[in-house]
């Protein structure tokens, strides 16, 4: 190969990035909702900063009493404040950390459809779909209200407002990615067919439903679920952390164990999903692993189809997966990455036709501005046809966008 046939970020062709977040803008709700829900809906405050108190592995927020105000989400009895770390775009790394801030402290692209298409301008990225923040990856938040009726409308309003005002307006460049109710399974098919009539073509879900205390997708139960998004052709997103728990050592490990780590969540779902006979049962379900990389799926894959045969006279594998579970894998999965050269020499085996791009827009970990640059360096001197499947073309069928792949 010459240096001629190398791609770089000049003549990268234009991304596509499946993984990105939005911050929720501070009247998403209260625009939309009842009246009555005024006080006990979501809505932005503003307190000075508190000092989370670890629960039970979950860090519980309130407000404190003296320093700067900063912006707080409070829902029912539910408190969480905004923070740095979740829009670190623009920011140098040693001033990003938990602290809180307002919306005037962030780039007006983690909050704005129109300024996040200009920052997407100077990234080289044309089109973007965007998780959650506050709700958290899958609408999580929603599940631990109270009032369940409340709940519900808040869904709807976050996929409204998703549709019409952060998508809406953007010529397709937002890609609009809806929650759903998640305690109610029939609720929730309601919610992706309701959303697939006007265009939408994917939706947020977690990674290991269980986890979050609600049955396994071995249950049966969210077979309904399963079917509105087969029928609709809805993707199935699910993002690192949408199962809320990650696997940890110790209570003394520091946190950089659990984020190294949190790809082993995304590991143990795509187990699960193999081996559980959904994809089986359910030919047009599409899954899309979110922030996970591509390196760890060869072994994985791998390892599912030797456990498949090896150890079927015991081990339960062959009741529901009559094909090896890589047959399912390179059907109907999906992921993504952006720092993951070791993903990109296992290609052969991770599948060229199962990857797309992301750029993680505004977290600290994503790689705007240069984010261009980063792909080149990491996929550039691939094939041009290999490295527009990666960029863009994976995606655009994927989500059957109206671009051009």
């Amino acid at each position: 190969m010459s240096i001629d046939d190398v791609t770089t970020a000049e003549n990268m062709p234009w991304l596509v990035s499946v993984d990105d977040h939005v911050v929720e803008p501070p009247d998403l709700w209260t625009s939309r909702l009842p009246a009555k829900y005024k006080d006990v809906g979501p809505h932005i405050e503003y307190h000075p900063a508190g000092t989370p108190i670890l629960d039970g592995g979950t860090y519980i927020e309130a407000p404190g009493t003296e320093g700067k105000p900063i912006a707080w989400w409070f829902y029912e009895d539910q408190r969480a404040s905004l923070k740095r770390l979740i829009a670190a775009a623009g920011y140098p790394a040693e001033e990003i950390g938990m602290q809180g801030i307002t919306y005037d402290e962030m780039r007006p692209g983690c909050w704005q459809p129109k300024a996040r298409v200009e920052d997407m301008d100077v990234n080289h990225v044309e089109a973007s779909l965007c998780f959650p923040n506050y709700p958290r990856f899958c609408g999580q938040i929603f599940l631990k209200g109270k009032d369940k009726e409340l709940a519900k409308l808040c869904v709807e309003a976050y996929n409204d407002w998703m549709v019409e005002e952060w998508a809406g307006e953007s010529d397709g460049r937002l890609i609009p990615l809806p929650i759903v109710p998640l305690w109610d399974v029939e609720l929730a098919a309601a919610e992706v067919r309701r959303n697939a009539a006007r265009g939408v073509t994917a939706v947020a879900f977690s990674e290991c439903p269980a986890w979050l205390g609600l049955p396994s997708i071995h249950s049966g139960y969210w077979d309904p679920f399963f079917q509105a998004c087969d029928e609709t052709q809805t993707v199935l997103c699910m993002h690192i952390g949408s199962g809320t728990k990650t696997f940890v050592t110790s209570a003394d490990a520091p946190e950089g164990v659990q984020g190294t780590g949190i790809f082993t969540n995304s590991a143990m779902s795509l187990i699960d999903f193999l081996l559980s006979g959904v994809l089986v049962r359910f030919p047009n379900l599409k899954l899309l692993y979110a922030e996970a990389q591509i390196g760890w799926i060869p072994y994985v894959v791998e390892r599912t189809d030797d456990i498949w045969m090896t150890h079927r006279g015991w081990a339960h594998t062959q009741d529901k997966v009559k094909e090896p579970p890589s047959t399912y894998y390179y059907r109907q999965v999906y992921s993504c990455f952006f720092k993951d050269h070791v993903g990109v020499k296992l290609l052969d085996e991770v599948g060229i036709d199962n990857i797309c791009f992301e750029t993680d827009y505004p977290h600290q970990d994503g790689t705007w501005p240069h984010s261009a640059k980063v792909a080149a360096e990491i996929f550039g001197h691939l094939p041009e046809e290999q490295v527009r499947k990666i960029a863009r073309g994976n995606a655009i069928n994927l989500l059957r966008l109206d671009l051009k792949p």
